[in-house]
């Protein structure tokens, strides 16, 4: 009998992150046939290749280089690219991560020509509706034969919105396995980092901030970025922006003191590096949320909610909202505290991840026993 065929689809940043891990390790077990889509969702020539290296993640086999566009023209356009590639490749499953356009798109396209869909990262809920990446999420999750959970309460999550129980699987974190592949390498870097960015052994903070609800309006943006300022006088806050936060801040003094301290997208590695070594992160983001949680380091998120309970409940994060009083308050409290010793990680956030969701489609898709003829 042939091997099962694995088609798995990547579209944004972190669904490299997620997807790595698994990649390699469907790769490296010699019972699938695996090709690599990458949507182009997100993408630049240089950032794009050092991430591919740092997670020491082959090539794409295929590229379908949609860019960007709005929510609806790149959903689209991600649906007509892959069709063919489906219909020619007619895999036995296609995987998909996380909750970005290329996810929702892919798990569609795979729906209508009945290629049964596996989620990693499935349930995640916030219960924001007005976040496009809630409405990503819920899709994929209806329409996929497994449903592979990071953490207890997206499986309670999805039994509670009537999902069968046989495609419920709490698997663990990818994202975390490729942490802890990585943290290693990424700490070696961080000596150079410091020096590079002239921080001697100070402690600092990290930020990032890309969310439509902190860098779209322009009162709420204004008032965090003088926040951060705050921030910065008392530790530097390094602030590797995203292209998107970098176009709405044109025009904007933000950056120009010494202590919040704009830079240009990081690699993998550097980023992780920088996360181990800070004394705080702030973000809008959700891996942020589970890296810190993995690392110990404390974390306050620039949201009103999260899809991330377990990261709340373990006390490594903290909800702040984007009210700079809350954001300069919850600081002064973090920074009031001794540095925290690395926290217990959720249940299964032990780097096998991967292997677990291998076993679930090896066990599902691989070959039917021999019979007697």
């Amino acid at each position: 009998m042939s091997r099962p065929r694995l088609l798995f689809v990547v579209g944004a940043r972190p669904n490299f992150v997620k997807a790595a891990p698994v990649v390699s390790a469907a790769r490296a077990d010699g019972g699938f046939r695996v090709r690599l889509v990458h949507t182009g969702q997100h993408y630049d020539a240089a950032l794009s290749s050092e991430i591919f290296r740092d997670l020491e993640l082959p090539e794409p086999d295929l590229h379908l280089g949609v860019g960007s566009g709005s929510h609806a023209a790149q959903t689209a356009e991600v649906m007509v690219r892959l069709e063919p590639v489906l219909q020619e490749e007619a895999p036995d499953g296609l995987v998909v991560f996380g909750d970005v356009n290329s996810t929702l798109a892919a798990a569609i396209t795979a729906a209508k020509l009945e290629i049964p869909i596996a989620h990693v990262e499935a349930g995640l809920r916030s219960f924001d509706d007005t976040m496009p990446e809630e409405i990503n999420r819920r899709l994929t999750d209806v329409i996929s034969r497994w449903l592979f959970a990071t953490e207890e309460s997206a499986v309670a999550n999805l039994r509670r919105e009537g999902h069968a129980g046989e495609r419920v699987f709490l698997v663990g974190n990818t994202m975390i396995d490729s942490l802890e592949r990585h943290r290693r390498r990424a700490r070696e870097k961080l000596p150079e980092l410091r020096r590079r960015l002239r921080l001697g052994e100070s402690a600092y903070a990290v930020l990032t901030l890309h969310r439509p609800s902190n860098v779209d309006d322009a009162v709420a943006l204004d008032g965090l970025l003088a926040a951060f300022e705050r921030i910065g006088s008392r530790l530097p806050v390094l602030f590797p922006v995203h292209p998107r936060t970098r176009a709405r801040l044109e025009g904007r003094p933000a950056g120009g003191g010494p202590g919040l301290r704009l830079l240009e997208p990081l690699s993998y590695l550097d980023f992780l590096a920088l996360m181990d070594g800070a004394r705080l992160v702030l973000t809008d983001s959700g891996g942020i949320q589970e890296e810190t949680t993995a690392l110990g380091v404390p974390c306050l998120t620039l949201r009103d909610n999260t899809e991330r309970p377990a990261t709340v409940e373990l006390g490594t994060n903290r909800l702040v909202g984007n009210d700079p009083a809350r954001i300069l308050s919850a600081v002064d409290e973090e920074l009031a505290k001794p540095f925290p010793r690395p926290s217990s990680p959720p249940p299964l956030w032990d780097g096998r991840a991967a292997g677990r969701i291998l076993d679930v489609l090896r066990r599902d898709l691989g070959p039917p026993p021999a019979t007697d003829r």
